[in-house]
């Protein structure tokens, strides 16, 4: 499938509206970014990646001076999709499933979830 960049970022940016304002209201310093492919020592197929400190993590001495990353890969998300509702579907199912890591949420209970 294709689209252009700027599409494919709409398609995050609502993906992150969609985040519940009571749970959008603890996401602090996290930054989301699109890139085109996942970096060289992760599987070429992955969706998105959390980069940080979960919240469950952190203690009073957690500096937090840089934000955690969540990265969102375009190129293996329009490989694994074939038509634009599918895309969508999966963009928000990838951007869920790294925010939960933000906030401790492991990869068994997201498939459990049905965030897998």
């Amino acid at each position: 499938m294709q689209m252009e960049r700027d599409a494919f970022e709409a398609l995050v940016d609502r993906a992150l509206d969609q985040i519940p304002d009571e749970l959008a209201s603890h996401v602090h310093n996290v930054v989301v970014l699109v890139e085109d492919e996942p970096p060289p020592d992760e599987p070429a197929d992955l969706l998105g990646l959390y980069v940080g400190v979960a919240l469950t993590e952190r203690n009073d001495m957690w500096g937090g001076a840089l934000p955690d990353r969540i990265f969102v890969f375009r190129k293996p998300l329009l490989d694994y999709c074939d038509d634009a509702a599918q895309l969508e579907e999966e963009v928000r199912v990838t951007v869920v499933h790294e925010v939960a890591h933000h906030f401790g949420i492991d990869d068994d209970r997201l498939h459990e979830l049905g965030y897998g």
